[in-house]
């Protein structure tokens, strides 16, 4: 059986994993450290002790702002923010229920969208996303949608 390590490590953007010397500059200089869960440099430890459902029903990842400045400061190369971009397809494909954030429901969607036109369809990107979520938040937000849909802002049909 594969190690949770050796795993992230063997998915795009988890490759430098084994680099990090846990220094803690990632999180330092990471806008949202205090939103997350675990910041990076936790997060790597617990990806390395094979925490495995600990990091991915994690929200921690969700709350990257993808600012790079984790990447840009890590002395050995670590790329954090991809590492978050790794956790994220590895949460999605395996299922996993995040508790606190709706972002995987965001992402799912585009990606869906992405797959079934080749581009994204923001109308049913949004219908998808308010279905998984909560149908009568779009209530609150129907006359913005009327709105662009009336200026051909929001075209209602896809296409490829």
């Amino acid at each position: 059986m594969q190690s949770f390590v050796s795993e992230v490590a063997a998915v795009p953007g988890g490759e430098n994993i084994y680099r990090c010397i846990q220094c803690g500059v990632c999180s330092g200089g990471c806008p949202a450290a205090a939103e997350m869960e675990y910041p990076p440099r936790r997060m790597i430890a617990l990806i390395r002790a094979g925490a495995r459902d600990m990091v991915l029903s994690s929200s921690s990842v969700w709350h990257c702002l993808s600012c790079y400045t984790c990447t840009v400061r890590c002395p050995r190369g670590v790329k954090p923010t991809e590492l978050a971009h790794a956790l994220e397809s590895l949460a999605v494909k395996d299922g996993y229920n995040v508790k606190g954030t709706t972002t995987p429901a965001v992402y799912r969607s585009f990606v869906d969208s992405i797959k079934s036109y080749g581009r994204v369809h923001e109308f049913g990107m949004m219908a998808r996303y308010y279905l998984k979520t909560s149908p009568l938040a779009v209530l609150r937000i129907w006359k913005v949608g009327l709105g662009l849909v009336l200026h051909r802002r929001l075209p209602l049909r896809a296409r490829k």
